[in-house]
């Protein structure tokens, strides 16, 4: 089992297959299992790399408490150990606003671009920041399992998936998910997303209604960007639309992939 060791914690990780790297990045609760259809397929022809953040799944508890920041500079650490000069990041959800964080800092030029799933700069609407809450509530007073149950049910499309992110969503810390939940509950990079320069995919869930004013203020506010809304999908495109959103991440990579060092 491929693991980090980073100031204390262990960081697991996976790498799979060669070519230009893409990193992806998880939500709270979930783990790198949620990319096992991106790791199977695009592996095919780059290298994909997922990882564990934090007390999640495979990942240590943390001492350090688990900030956008920290998780940077785990992917920078990765990035280093792996000897790779640049990468693709891909975050789904709350790993957006993650790889925006990495695009603001001054770890940026280690990225090529980023492709962002379902995700957005800010907890900006009332039911989104109450449904985090809410999860936050059940992590707080020891219903982990039912959460990761609840989270894995509704990102698997099939009864073997199901398992398997169940089995590693269970493994997470509660202390280390609830402050990765706070600290998305309170993030807003929305007026520094002028800053980033770097080419960008946006890719939404056609039904997914409530990430569609996230999707449009993305695409207002950032200088290269492409939008593409999956057909009669919601927010869980990466296990239950995967060949499509596959398709697009090989494509966009193939488009700038020549820009490397811009």
């Amino acid at each position: 089992m491929p693991i980090l060791e980073i100031d204390g914690c262990s960081l697991y990780y996976t790498v799979k297959g060669n070519g230009i790297p893409i990193i992806f990045i998880h939500p709270p609760v979930l783990t790198s299992t949620n990319f096992t259809y991106q790791s199977e397929e695009l592996s095919r022809y780059f290298q994909v790399i997922t990882f564990d953040i934090r007390g999640h799944g495979r990942s240590s508890f943390s001492s350090k408490p688990v900030t956008y920041p920290l998780i940077v500079e785990d992917i920078k650490k990765i990035i280093g150990y792996l000897d790779i000069k640049q990468a693709f990041l891909c975050g789904y959800s709350a790993g957006a606003s993650i790889l925006l964080e990495f695009l603001l800092s001054t770890s940026r030029e280690l990225a090529l671009g980023g492709i962002i799933i379902s995700g957005m700069s800010e907890v900006g609407d009332w039911r989104l920041r109450n449904r985090i809450r809410i999860a936050k509530t059940l992590v707080k007073f020891g219903a982990l399992p039912a959460l990761a149950r609840s989270i894995a049910n509704s990102n698997s499309d099939t009864e073997e998936l199901f398992e398997t992110m169940l089995l590693e969503a269970k493994k997470g810390n509660a202390r280390n998910i609830l402050q990765y939940y706070n600290y998305c509950l309170n993030y807003n990079c929305t007026e520094q997303l002028d800053k980033i320069h770097k080419p960008i995919s946006l890719i939404y869930g056609e039904m997914d209604k409530p990430f569609s004013p996230y999707a449009q203020l993305l695409q207002k506010k950032l200088s290269q960007n492409e939008i593409t809304f999956v057909k009669g999908m919601k927010h869980q495109v990466p296990t239950k639309a995967a060949n499509e959103l596959n398709k697009l991440i090989y494509q966009f990579i193939q488009n700038h992939s020549f820009k490397r060092g811009e």
